[in-house]
């Protein structure tokens, strides 16, 4: 702590008033640096006195606090004065983070329900929300910093406590005041969705893919209508009146119910309906109006119909289920980590309808799952949602933490590529791609500066995406993959911040106005 100390009194930060340190904040380095210690200029803040920064002692980071007083605080860590000057090292620990939102809740994430654009970030690693906030935050679009699946918890070793602690400290890290988002992505059930709330996820992505009946979607009329039958008769009447025969006329498009395709659906989506109404009530007794609830019926073999989208869209409304954006599943392939396979104008006709499907049934956001380097199909989606979307962006990120790898330690790099190739097996039964790693040439004889080629071509790509799991359980790469990624932050968050740009600008996310 002592060359923090002496850090903050050779830079004028001791005894400096509010204006001197709004102009050491405003230093166009990013960090305060004397020898092997830094301070991280965003992160400066005066309150009540108390000078709070986020710091690296030549080690790891740590939250201080310093004034020319003893300190009261609930903040917990190591205390030390040095020439009057009285100093505490907090740990970043949950316990700490809790303090931080208290604090300074603009730490904390919030509900996103009324932001027209946003944008799930899913940082795996914990580390990328700088790189993150640096490319939004120009952008008229809020982030959801945290978001993370149960596989990619378990994958990752991390839990969803610790996703949020991570944001937490890293948006004050950046100083960053404008609201973010935490999203429980794909979860199937009550007791991991009280796990992402009780973190302070407001965020509950619901993964309707367990309750939903699929096997009717294959089955005869005849086979349909007997199954229809069994239903109460309460229901059978509802659909009868509702649905069957009816046309719903659509801005540019008709969606058609056939009685045996209303039937259908009855038979697909109810019981997961009824789930999806219940996690609602559940959400509004835990948080109030404070939540965003997206329904993810994307994990599917075949795209979601219209006539489907419709009928969940209209059974969510009648149950009066607050959905704040809904995921379809969309024609073509979104595989992991490259670009959108399919027919682009098929997919822009059919988008369409989905995009007046939401509008005519609550105006709900249109969610984009494996929208990780769709770029093709951005403009249409940016056209046909006129910006009310939500997109979600897994492992961007993780593949530009591998791609600063591949520039500053070609060592590592290899090992980690050879390595990829091993767990690829075991990689594939969780995720759905084409990669195969036998077309990948070898690294032998690759020099070192074109090691970043491997980050481009379809199957190299996709092996690295989805081999997560298995390269950070490796303890020959995990501990010197953290290290490499912290000698090379400001490069790390260079790399995510272009990267996410490119997402956004794609998309056509209008450029916040400059303040003057």
């Amino acid at each position: 702590m002592e060359k923090i100390a002496r850090l903050v009194m050779s830079s004028g930060l001791a005894g400096a008033g509010r204006n001197q340190v709004a102009a050491l904040k405003a230093g166009e380095e990013p960090w305060i640096v004397g020898e092997d210690r830094r301070i991280y200029r965003h992160s400066l803040r005066l309150q009540d006195g108390i000078l709070y920064f986020i710091g690296f002692d030549g080690t790891e980071k740590h939250l201080y606090l310093a004034a020319a007083s003893p300190l009261r605080t609930d903040f917990t860590g190591t205390s030390a004065t040095f020439q009057g000057l009285h100093m505490l090292q907090a740990e970043l620990s949950l316990e700490n983070a809790r303090v931080l939102h208290a604090v300074f809740p603009f730490t904390a994430p919030v509900s996103l329900r009324q932001r027209t654009t946003t944008i799930g970030c899913g940082d795996r690693l914990g580390l990328a929300t700088p790189g993150h906030i640096r490319a939004l935050k120009e952008f008229d679009a809020a982030p959801v910093l945290a978001q993370q699946s149960v596989r990619e918890l378990t994958l990752t070793r991390r839990d969803f406590p610790v996703v949020v602690r991570d944001a937490s400290f890293l948006v004050f890290q950046e100083g960053y005041e404008d609201g973010y988002g935490a999203d429980g992505d794909h979860l199937k059930n009550i007791r991991d969705i009280d796990t992402a709330l009780d973190a302070g996820m407001p965020m509950i992505t619901l993964d309707l893919t367990e309750v939903m009946a699929t096997e009717p979607a294959e089955w005869s009329e005849s086979r349909v209508d007997t199954a229809f039958q069994a239903l109460d008769a309460g229901v059978r009447s509802h659909i009868g009146s509702a649905y069957e025969g009816r046309q719903f006329e659509l801005p540019g498009s008709r969606v058609d119910f056939p009685a045996v395709e209303a039937r259908r659906c009855a038979l697909m989506y109810g019981r997961a309906l009824d789930f999806a109404a219940e996690v609602d009530r559940h959400l509004r007794e835990r948080r109030g109006s404070q939540y965003d609830l997206e329904i993810s019926i994307d994990e599917t073999t075949t795209p979601t119909l219209p006539a489907h989208h419709l009928f969940i869209a209209a059974e969510l409304q009648r149950r009066q289920v607050a959905v704040t954006s809904m995921a379809p599943r969309f024609v073509g392939e979104f595989q992991k980590g490259i670009d959108y396979i399919g027919d682009l104008a098929e997919f822009e006709k059919q988008f369409a309808v989905h995009c007046a499907i939401a509008r005519a049934r609550g105006g709900y956001k249109i969610s984009i799952h494996s929208g990780s380097d769709k770029f093709s199909v951005y403009p249409a989606i940016g056209r046909h949602t006129g910006m009310r979307l939500h997109l979600k962006t897994a492992g961007t990120s993780w593949l530009q933490a591998v791609r600063v790898v591949s520039r500053t330690n070609p060592l590592l790099f290899r090992r980690m590529l050879a390595r990829a190739i091993s767990s690829f097996p075991d990689a594939a039964k969780l995720y759905h791609v084409d990669a195969d790693p036998a077309a990948i040439p070898a690294a032998d004889g690759v020099p070192d500066g074109e090691l970043e080629k491997y980050l481009d071509p379809k199957d190299s790509r996709q092996l690295l995406h989805i081999t997560y799991g298995g390269l950070l359980d490796d303890p020959g790469i995990r501990a010197e993959f953290f290290a490499t990624l912290g000698t090379h932050e400001e490069l790390h968050y260079a790399a995510v911040q272009e990267h996410m740009e490119r997402h956004v600008r794609l998309l056509g996310v209008p450029r916040v106005p400059q303040k003057h």
